[in-house]
């Protein structure tokens, strides 16, 4: 297909791409993103990543971590789970400075204000909507997540500068 100027014109400007084709390869890029990023919640758990200790029932948490300081393919979730053999690439998703993955472990922690000793617990939420293992199914998919995410934007075109 040959696009004259004046089609050209009709484009969305993205000033860095010289290609029609490369603008559509980012437009779907965004859709799939978009779907991705919304339905979230829906996104089964990455294969390979192994759960231990998911029979005990136990599924609240007070604060997951690592073993070690640098041992990010594993994540201790609470005294009887852990979760096991995490893509090291899934943490190259980063949303403001952190990984996506460490910012479910920062936000999905129990803690408590000083100044009015109100906690805040995560777990409420997996009461409320009765569904015990929500944080646990809400960690793993957001594994997938980046995983897909990271693959996506790997994907692009280069952009020229």
């Amino acid at each position: 297909m040959n696009i004259g100027l004046r089609e050209n014109k009709m484009f969305p400007r993205y000033s860095l791409l010289v290609e029609p084709r490369d603008f559509w390869k980012f437009s779907k890029a965004g859709r799939e993103l978009a779907e991705l990023h919304i339905n979230y919640e829906n996104v089964p758990a990455y294969e390979g990543v192994k759960v231990t200790g998911a029979n005990s029932g136990l599924f609240e948490v007070e604060k997951m971590r690592f073993p070690k300081k640098d041992q990010k393919d594993t994540i201790i979730y609470n005294s009887k789970i852990a979760i096991e053999h995490i893509p090291l690439k899934a943490y190259e998703y980063v949303v403001n400075g952190k990984s996506t993955i460490e910012w479910i472990m920062e936000r999905y922690q129990m803690t408590t204000h000083k100044e009015s000793g109100i906690t805040n617990n995560p777990n409420d939420w997996s009461k409320e909507v009765g569904n015990p293992r929500y944080i646990l199914d809400l960690f793993l998919s957001i594994i997938n997540v980046s995983m897909k995410t990271v693959k996506i934007v790997e994907g692009l075109p280069m952009v020229r500068f």
